[in-house]
């Protein structure tokens, strides 16, 4: 049963990997193993779905890609000072007479 949840958990990190990069692998690797040790816990728990596992982890990996995603981007102040001149025909000139 070890090889086959190496097997499941190496086939998972390789496309993790390649769609995501090495720290996202890292980090569902890490989420495949609290999934599986969350299985091994469930009472009546007699035999790993080794699928089960992957997809509990990927679930995980799809919520915390999603999160990064919606997360807003902080504002940054303007350094630039410059004010532009209103040109337009309609500006009031206080100085004429009327």
């Amino acid at each position: 049963m070890m090889v086959i949840a190496e097997q499941e958990l190496g086939a998972f990190i390789r496309a993790v990997t390649e769609l995501f990069g090495p720290e996202q692998a890292r980090l569902a690797a890490e989420d495949w193993v609290d999934e599986l040790e969350l299985m091994d816990s469930s009472p009546g728990s007699t035999r790993h779905d080794w699928g089960s596992v992957t997809i509990s982890a990927a679930a995980r990996l799809a919520k915390r890609l999603n999160a990064e995603v919606n997360r807003p981007t902080p504002r940054v102040a303007s350094t630039d000072t410059k004010v532009s001149p209103i040109l337009s025909s309609n500006c009031f000139d206080p100085t004429a007479q009327a």
